[in-house]
């Protein structure tokens, strides 16, 4: 008999892997729970920036920025991002990193509205409110 064809000769070496990190620990960015959210208005003018919402239950909590405000809302979100992360890190829940935006509101180029604490069915509504529906 004849010896089998190699179709490719790299399956015959021996495999590297790399190990690669998952990255910063983060919450889930959607659920279909009742959230709670923050508005975000810009330190200079008022404007409603976007919005950052929570749920304790889907382990999930994002920043969604408002459609009308362009390119500021895109740029703030970096910050409140970041201060997402950083809670995670810490172990801690949604609505906990929540309650530290409104006991600590400043952000690079926006601030969360005093008073502004509110629920929501889900995120999907609050997208809608970011979107101006």
């Amino acid at each position: 008999m004849a010896e089998p064809l190699r179709i490719n000769p790299r399956f015959d070496e021996d495999m590297h892997l790399d190990l690669v990190s998952p990255g910063p620990p983060r919450y889930r960015t959607s659920t279909d729970n009742p959230v709670r959210y923050v508005t975000v208005v810009s330190k200079q003018d008022g404007t409603v920036l976007g919005y950052v919402w929570a749920d304790d239950a889907d382990d999930a909590a994002a920043w969604i920025p408002r459609t009308a405000s362009g390119n500021r809302a895109l740029a703030e979100g970096g910050h409140w991002h970041a201060r997402l992360e950083g809670a995670k890190g810490r172990g801690i829940p949604p609505s906990q990193a929540l309650v530290e935006m409104l006991s600590s509101p400043q952000g690079n180029r926006g601030r969360v509205l005093p008073g502004s604490l509110d629920s929501a069915p889900n995120a999907g509504a609050v997208e809608l409110l970011a979107k101006g529906g």
